[in-house]
């Protein structure tokens, strides 16, 4: 390469789900839809979810050390990828909304349009820049739903879906 442009369109080759990523804290539970969940490592399962420093979720995490992953299917309505996208749980009960269950960690699992649920326990907190990478070893995964996962192309291109200002990828609201 001559040059050191970014094409956002080369970026959004990358394959990206949709997941809500929850933490508890006491009496606290909050959760944010995420785009970079990626499993790390296979013996032992690590996951890693990069959340943006100035998210309630993220802030929880730093103290809890534990974070679940809820996979959105792909046919949960926009309305409901909002509630968990689109507003702070600093002053709004995200978990009021929808259904979940708590598990045997103390977790919330958001069971209503989710595919697959995993609960992690912090390893590792890496920073980066404006995000934070939660890298958590795997204490739990479980199938929920036969259906297919939401894509995060397809929440674009099909569902015309944004993302929010504080997301990784939200340069890729500029594509058309």
């Amino acid at each position: 390469m001559e040059n050191n442009e970014i094409d956002p369109k080369a970026l959004f080759t990358f394959s990206y789900g949709l997941y809500v990523v929850s933490t508890a804290l006491g009496d606290k539970l909050n959760g944010q839809v995420a785009d970079a969940v990626m499993q790390l490592t296979a013996e032992p399962v690590c996951v890693a979810a990069c959340l943006h420093k100035n998210n309630y979720t993220a802030e929880l995490l730093m103290q809890s050390k534990k974070f679940s992953i809820s996979v959105f299917s792909e046919d949960v309505p926009l309305p409901f990828i909002g509630n968990f996208g689109f507003r702070c749980g600093r002053d709004y009960d995200k978990f009021a909304r929808c259904s979940y269950r708590m598990t045997e960690n103390g977790l919330p699992i958001v069971t209503e349009y989710t595919v697959a649920a995993i609960e992690a326990e912090v390893i590792d907190i890496v920073d980066v820049h404006t995000h934070r990478l939660f890298i958590g070893e795997v204490r739990s995964a479980q199938l929920l739903a036969g259906n297919n996962p939401l894509t995060y192309a397809d929440y674009h291109k099909i569902r015309k879906g944004k993302s929010h200002a504080n997301a990784p990828s939200s340069v890729f609201n500029n594509i058309k």
